[in-house]
């Protein structure tokens, strides 16, 4: 098929979806409430529905704390939207059974779906520290790592966010830092003050590509990292703590299952051996290489629940440690969110990886 063609495709569908859940959500909840469906009504619901892609385009060429602020309410809006529909298919479900006051259960819904919006909300503007030891070969001494990923600054995750994140991080006093991918989100104006208090970073500290640098450009994401200092992997190695660091880009092919650079890469086995790979992928082609750990990101363990289980269709190593072969694969959920700023089921993390000698 056309890839044009492709993308129309998509976009007329998933245009279709999104002003479907707001039909559904405002009619539905206007005839429990018996709110009358006036042209006010529907302007209301347009104006709500296009807020969202209207803040998404002008943020891309507008800076401004209002435009920021807007961007801001409306990607919260669309959680807020997916709890209300949610909340409305388990009403359709229960209304089948038992016979309800539909004006006491409007009034219900809305109060269980503000809730849930707020508790995720300010679930999502704290960040977690998990902390786990993984038992290395050939490792001469222990060594400290912090794992930061997905922390997708932009708009609503700032320089302000990444600065706390990196006095976390100091905190912690690693041995190293490796960030592994979607540093960036791709929503908003990026310049070098986005990505500054990377400077603060007192661990040295390493970074490789996600499929959010590729959305808002490589180049442009390599030129401001690596004015931070952080050293850039880009299908490359390096020695570090006695420690080969691995850093391969992003797949170009969305969902691939497998890694095919890391087997045109010159890795020597019998050196402690750490990838970063930004999709929980391609553990056997790793293991073959001769990697003891390999630390990926990108599902954010769904970010919001149920999406955990949706996820983890494409993902099945949607979140945590695993051991394949006895090559372990590390999946961060996350250090920030992407589109509305919740976190349901899932919490913001720094991860600390304590390799200690086997």
């Amino acid at each position: 098929m056309n890839r044009v063609l492709g993308f129309f495709i998509f976009l007329f569908v998933f245009l279709a979806a999104y002003l479907g859940m707001h039909f559904y959500v405002f009619t539905r909840l206007g005839g429990l409430l018996a709110i009358r469906r006036t042209l006010a009504f529907y302007l209301v619901m347009v104006f709500v529905a296009i807020l969202f892609p209207t803040a998404s385009i002008a943020e891309r060429y507008f800076d401004g704390s209002f435009l920021r602020a807007i961007y801001a309410v409306s990607a919260a809006w669309l959680g807020i939207l997916f709890f209300a529909l949610v909340a409305l298919v388990f009403y359709e479900i229960f209304h089948l059974f038992v016979k309800t006051q539909s004006r006491v259960t409007g009034i219900v819904i809305i109060a269980i779906v503000t809730l849930v919006s707020l508790y995720a909300i300010v679930n999502a503007m704290f960040i977690n520290v998990k902390t786990f030891e993984i038992p290395i070969a050939n490792l001469d001494k222990p060594v400290s790592i912090v794992q930061i990923s997905d922390l997708h600054i932009g708009t609503i995750h700032n320089s302000a966010y990444l600065e706390n994140v990196v006095k976390k991080v100091n905190g912690l006093n690693p041995d190293m830092v490796l960030i592994t991918g979607d540093l960036v989100d791709g929503t908003g104006p990026l310049n070098l003050k986005s990505l500054l208090p990377l400077k603060e970073l007192k661990p040295k500290s390493f970074f490789t590509t996600g499929n959010h640098e590729q959305y808002e450009g490589v180049d442009k994401v390599i030129v401001l990292v690596r004015q931070t200092g952080v050293q850039i992997l880009r299908d490359e190695i390096a020695d570090y703590q006695g420690i080969q660091i691995v850093g391969i880009d992003n797949p170009v092919a969305e969902f691939a299952k497998s890694n095919a650079v890391i087997e045109k890469m010159q890795i020597d086995k019998s050196k402690p051996t750490v990838l970063m790979f930004h999709p929980p992928q391609g553990l056997s082609e790793a293991n073959k290489a001769g990697v003891d750990l390999q630390l990926s990101g990108h599902t954010h363990n769904g970010q919001i629940f149920p999406f955990n289980f949706l996820v983890k269709l494409f993902y099945p190593m949607v979140k945590g440690l695993y051991n394949v072969n006895g090559t372990y694969l590390y999946t961060s959920p996350g250090t920030g969110t992407w589109g509305p700023p919740m976190r349901l089921g899932s919490r913001n993390e720094i991860t600390v990886i304590r390799l200690v000698p086997k």
